[in-house]
């Protein structure tokens, strides 16, 4: 296995906007998650370049004379990917290549590639190359020479990688020859669902790289891939899980993520089918991350696109060994507290409360406070339990801790 110091990572630099709609603090957020997926994608970030602009410039995205900056900067440091933190058009796409005569990516690019690296299964590589043709279908004019000059690499993985012929009408016939073959796939994963039986269903949700594979592992015993990466776990996993003596099934899904492509939502929904068909939602949240809320905002829109606002769900507020709160210095007198500043108990209550005894604080690196999540998981499968076979309640006592 490679060290990282013997692996050369692809230089890139990163490029976004401060709007009236997306502020500093948002967009270093942005960037900040897309540096995260740059490193996930096997690049590194040499430099970020942000411009303040009322709206993207329709032709170039940025401004020229911030331009002039980036092509400079790539030209002197020998730089080979320019990625931008927004969906480029293909005209943009095209007029921003001419200027900078590097690889030009944006974030959806980025995304399908880095999906790209992880699917594992016949089905996920299917579903990710049918997002790749639909994203590529629009781009196909005069981008030919571009790919020619640049293979390999970030976001050159896939159908654009080897099939420099292909046209318009290839495209269209490989997105219809890869729709009949998800038809088929997800006839199959019905019957394979049909065939689980009564048991209830439980799905782990929530936005990338919270920890959900690192939860599933602890709670089935299993060893389901996990790192400290986006987009970890790309494949569906299914477990069998006992707690006491009650068995349910569990499953571990694709992570979320703010400005998701659409190419992506749609291929996967198949994919997303097991949270569609779930019991049970564990919405498994990142408390350590300054914007938690903000990705409890994002699952939730998907969950409502995919028909599953309503389900049961659970709050886990997950990495709570890793959470750090701003103390407030008691001699500044200017000193605002924030929601930087709040403890854990603070947050517990705020509209945390709200959510009453559907809320649950852990760790599942730690295995700190997993008792009473296992506890609360237990008592809310059997209640689902029982209300599809009222006759076996006498079978689940009240759940009392593992044994040693």
């Amino acid at each position: 296995m490679l060290e990282k110091k013997d692996i050369e990572l692809e230089k890139a630099v990163l490029i976004g906007v401060v709007t009236k709609q997306q502020d500093e603090e948002k967009s270093k957020e942005y960037l900040d998650e897309l540096e995260f997926l740059t490193y996930t994608a096997g690049g590194e970030v040499l430099k970020r370049f942000t411009q303040k602009m009322e709206m993207p410039n329709p032709k170039t995205f940025i401004g020229t004379g911030k331009m002039e900056d980036v092509r400079r900067y790539i030209e002197e440091h020998e730089v080979g990917t320019a990625i931008f933190d927004d969906e480029l058009s293909a005209a943009q796409e095209r007029n921003i290549s001419k200027i900078l005569n590097c690889k030009v990516l944006d974030r959806t690019n980025l995304i399908l590639d880095i999906f790209a690296q992880r699917a594992q299964t016949s089905y996920a590589r299917t579903q990710v190359e049918l997002a790749q043709c639909e994203y590529l279908l629009p781009r196909l004019k005069g981008m030919w020479t571009h790919l020619e000059r640049q293979k390999g690499g970030i976001g050159m993985r896939g159908p654009g990688e080897t099939e420099i012929e292909t046209d318009r009408r290839i495209v269209r016939d490989r997105i219809a020859l890869l729709k009949d073959k998800i038809k088929t796939i997800d006839k199959q994963m019905a019957v394979q669902r049909g065939n689980r039986g009564q048991m209830v269903r439980v799905a782990l949700v929530g936005y990338t790289n919270v920890g959900k594979s690192t939860l599933m592992n602890v709670i089935s015993k299993s060893d389901v891939f996990a790192e400290n990466k986006l987009f970890a776990t790309l494949d569906t996993t299914v477990r069998k899980v006992v707690i006491g003596n009650l068995p349910f099934l569990v499953s571990d899904t694709v992570g979320f993520i703010r400005k998701l492509p659409t190419q992506l939502v749609e291929s996967f929904k198949s994919t997303l089918d097991e949270v569609r068909e779930a019991d049970l939602l564990l919405h498994v949240v990142d408390i350590s991350h300054s914007n938690f809320e903000e990705h409890i905002a994002s699952v939730n829109k998907i969950l409502s696109e995919i028909g599953s606002a309503d389900k049961p769900t659970i709050m886990v507020f997950n990495k709570i060994d890793a959470y750090k709160h701003q103390p407030i210095d008691e001699d500044d007198l200017v000193a605002i507290k924030t929601k930087a500043n709040y403890s854990l108990e603070e947050w517990k209550k705020t509209w945390m409360n709200k959510i009453g005894n559907d809320a649950i604080f852990i760790s599942a690196l730690n295995k700190e406070n997993l008792e009473a999540f296992k506890k609360r998981v237990y008592d809310e499968v059997r209640n689902l339990h029982v209300k599809r076979f009222p006759y076996n309640n006498f079978l689940y006592p009240d759940y009392e801790g593992e044994e040693e």
